[in-house]
């Protein structure tokens, strides 16, 4: 609990994945990619309940010997590639206060494929809606100016090039840019009321968290790799 309030943290991990067929049991230093989330959510030390979300019988197994529990499978319904976290987190949500007889108040969603995530990105999070009263909040990496959203480009018709943005053509330094961030799915946290009434994952107030070390989403092999060698050289701060 935090600040008297119940968490519940839903690893969403279906079997389906096309980059990296079963991703998210593929080894990552040795051990299935989803049984590092139990290392965070128990270095987290506040979370009540944590359960897997998924669709395959192996994934199940595997989350449960690392400590994840799974009470319940994942709906053909909600196990596409367009589905959705919204409808994921609801049906989680839904199935785990119907089994364990209680509300919670606080979602936490911790995504296999973000294993740089620390216990303290978890914890921040979980905090801006439990003492802070934030709807939401995403951990998020600010974007380099390079890439800001006024100086992408697009192709025309006709081969041409110009400003994904129109005001984009206005800018001649960067000190004319709002900083932009991004997320990097290293953790979500939201009230209850925003899954259920607000229907939404990005809340009336949602809070930044933003992380100033590098986060790497898994989607191949290679993402893969750069993991492994982050985990190799990375502080052993929590």
């Amino acid at each position: 609990m935090l600040n008297g309030l119940r968490l519940l943290a839903v690893v969403p991990a279906r079997g389906g994945s096309k980059g990296v067929p079963l991703k998210n049991l593929h080894p990552l230093a040795g051990r299935p990619l989803i049984a590092h989330v139990a290392d965070v959510v128990r270095e987290a030390g506040v979370i009540d309940r944590c359960v897997v979300s998924t669709d395959h019988e192996e994934i199940a197994r595997v989350a449960e010997g690392a400590g994840i529990a799974a009470p319940f499978r994942r709906p053909e319904s909600l196990s596409g590639d367009r589905i959705g976290d919204l409808e994921v987190l609801v049906h989680a949500l839904r199935e785990a206060e119907r089994l364990d007889g209680v509300a919670y108040d606080v979602v936490l969603m911790l995504q296999p494929t973000s294993p740089l995530r620390r216990a303290a990105h978890v914890l921040e999070c979980a905090r801006a809606v439990a003492e802070r009263g934030f709807d939401a909040a995403w951990t998020v990496t600010a974007t380099d100016l390079k890439y800001h959203p006024l100086k992408a480009l697009v192709a025309d018709a006709s081969g041409g090039l110009g400003c994904f943005d129109p005001r984009g053509a206005a800018i001649v330094a960067r000190q004319q840019l709002t900083p932009v961030f991004h997320r990097n799915g290293a953790a979500y946290a939201f009230s209850r009321s925003c899954l259920l009434d607000q229907k939404t994952i990005l809340g009336k107030r949602t809070a930044p968290v933003v992380i100033d070390e590098p986060m790497v989403s898994i989607d191949t092999l290679e993402d893969f790799a750069r993991v492994e060698a982050a985990l190799r050289t990375r502080s052993p701060r929590g």
